[in-house]
This record gives C-alpha cells, sequence and structure tokens, in this order.
C-alpha cells in the first residue's frame, strides 16, 4: 500500500512528490501561451504528448495591485460574501430540511446571519493590518522563459515538429 508520502509513483502518472523534469529542451518561448500552442502543435500532428513537459524558468511572483482598500470596500465585500454565504445555507437548509411554510424565513435569516458574521470577521480582519495593506492585490507565479522539454528517445522528432511551427506565421493557424 503507498500513501501520499511514499516515494513510489503510480505508474504512468505524474510524480506525487515534486521532482526535477526530466528530458531534452526541444523549444524555448517567452511566454507560457506560446509553450502551450507548441505542445497542442506537437498534440495535432500525432506526436506522443505524454513525453512532454513545460518547465517554466527563472521564476517570479508578481503581485499586481488592483485597487485601494476602504473602510467602505471591506465592508462591503464582506456583506456581499456573507449574503451569498447565507443564501446558500438557507436554501440548503430549506431544500433538506422538509419544514413547510417557513422556508423564505428561514432563507432571510441565514441570509442575514450570513452577513452580519463576514461583516464582522472582515471589519475585524482590516482593522488588525493597522493600515500596514491598505490595497487590493492579485499574485501570479510567472517564468521569465518557458522549456519545452521531452523525452530522448522522441526529442529529435519533437524538435523538427516545433521547427515546422516556427517557420508558420505567428498568427496562422495551428
Amino acid at each position: 500500500m503507498t500513501t501520499p508520502f511514499s516515494a513510489q509513483d503510480r505508474p504512468g502518472g505524474p510524480p506525487r512528490l515534486p521532482t526535477k523534469p526530466t528530458g531534452w529542451p526541444i523549444g524555448t518561448y517567452e511566454e507560457y501561451g506560446q509553450a502551450q500552442r507548441a505542445v497542442d502543435f506537437l498534440a495535432e500532428s500525432e506526436f506522443p504528448v505524454q513525453e512532454v513537459t513545460i518547465v517554466g524558468v527563472d521564476l517570479m511572483l508578481v503581485e499586481r495591485v488592483t485597487g485601494r482598500l476602504s473602510w467602505g470596500r471591506v465592508i462591503g465585500a464582506g456583506a456581499a460574501s456573507g449574503a451569498w454565504f447565507g443564501l446558500f445555507v438557507g436554501v440548503m437548509l430549506n431544500l433538506f430540511s422538509g419544514s413547510q411554510g417557513g422556508g423564505l424565513v428561514q432563507i432571510a435569516v441565514c441570509l442575514a446571519l450570513g452577513v452580519v458574521f463576514f461583516v464582522v470577521f472582515a471589519a475585524v480582519g482590516y482593522a488588525s493590518t493597522r493600515g500596514r495593506r491598505d490595497f487590493q492585490s492579485s499574485s501570479q507565479l510567472v517564468a521569465g522563459r518557458y522549456d519545452v522539454l521531452c523525452q530522448p528517445r522522441h526529442a529529435e522528432q519533437g524538435r523538427d515538429l516545433l521547427a515546422k511551427l516556427a517557420m508558420r506565421p505567428a498568427g496562422g493557424a495551428v
């Protein structure tokens, strides 16, 4: 019996623990979309794509600031999240409780409680930052380049196919 922490991998599947990729480089691209296009082209050319790996090299964590946080935004976002959660819980309770007649009241109570609790939690969270992070952002892991690797037995064929792709116009269909 294997566990998620055992050293054995599933046959034919990806490794369970992080491992360095293997294979020979058959293409290098500046953007992930280009590497994805290359692998799509290989797949359409009947190439055994299970032998291929896309590897991001020179990783960077990019945090893009999307806006300024204020008490109004924090409370509004908490209220909106709480309303959706409360509505969901209220509908689920109503569906599975089998209560007759009191369904709308039950949904309204759950909705109101969801709003109250989520607003309180959002306000406490924002107050605890004490102005150290008054902005919203989204984070993304990006690479400086993307290498397409292939197992040695098919690397030459893959390189030849990607050379044909490189000769096509960039806007053309794959």
